[in-house]
């Protein structure tokens, strides 16, 4: 049986779609302090998770499925296989975001600026901004990542720790679902605990994002629009974070087995307190 079938293709590109969004979240930040709107880029931001979201929700039950239809035998191997594809689904997706970051952030750039000037209202945004008029500037915007990006990045001004910890973040968050979905398989008289430790996985990584590294960004945005910093220093440290993104992803595929092995014990831990 082919491990490459069509449900697990449904799944990938949802996959790539969520982990593109995610990367391109950057340039949300990088075009709010290049025109010096940050609320209104939040606006714009929170748009972009919602779609994320929505995205993330319309996968997650046809990933659970991969686990009802996997073959008898050799199941493990199998579904291991699939979800490795799923993984790397979520590699292509920040390699896709890095390939567009210049583009989107010329556009959004000047997105800020339209949303502004419609005082907040997104449906009139994306009235105009698919016009046949605004989608030719938007060609006009269309760029490749250059060198240039790492020109003036320096060593000692790259945060190691935050680096680190955004990589291993993103690798949790990458595996959460997929380790909770596999370790229903190493335990499946405990299938119930262990599939639904996705949200407990999941949870604790986007807790973490929140509180350790989000803020970190986004008060370089404020310095770039107090006067009080860099743009470029900005968006050196917003390349180094998508750098680290895509490491996290690379590593999940080290990390996978053994999360759902910890995530299988976890709950065999669990199950004592009955």
């Amino acid at each position: 049986m082919d491990a490459l079938t069509g449900k697990v293709l449904f799944i990938a590109l949802f996959i790539l779609i969520i982990h593109s969004i995610e990367t391109l979240a950057y340039a949300v930040r990088l075009s709010g302090a290049r025109v010096k709107l940050i609320a209104s880029a939040l606006s714009l931001f929170n748009m972009m998770v919602i779609v994320s979201r929505m995205a993330n929700m319309m996968q997650l039950p046809v990933t659970g499925s991969l686990i009802d239809t996997a073959p008898k035998e050799n199941t493990l191997a199998f579904v291991e296989q699939q979800f490795r594809i799923l993984i790397g689904a979520s590699t292509l997706g920040t390699i896709a975001g890095i390939i567009l970051l210049p583009t989107f952030t010329a556009i959004f750039s000047r997105a800020i600026i339209h949303l502004s000037q419609e005082r907040g209202s997104f449906p009139s945004l994306v009235k105009k901004g698919f016009s046949l008029e605004y989608i030719r500037r938007g060609v006009k915007h269309i760029h490749v990542p250059k060198l240039s990006y790492l020109k003036d990045i320096k060593l000692k001004d790259v945060p190691l720790r935050l680096f680190f910890f955004n990589m291993i973040v993103t690798a949790v968050y990458t595996i959460g679902v997929l380790s909770a979905l596999y370790a229903s398989l190493l335990a499946p008289d405990r299938y119930g605990a262990t599939s639904m430790a996705s949200g407990l996985v999941n949870g604790i990584a986007t807790i973490l994002l929140a509180l350790f590294i989000d803020p970190r960004i986004s008060v370089l945005a404020d310095d770039v629009v107090n006067g009080r910093g860099s743009y470029l220093h900005l968006k050196g440290i917003s390349v180094i974070m998508i750098a680290s993104r895509l490491l996290g992803t690379l590593i999940a595929q080290l990390l996978f087995i053994p999360g759902a092995h910890y995530i299988a014990w976890m709950t065999k831990f669990l199950a004592q307190f009955n």
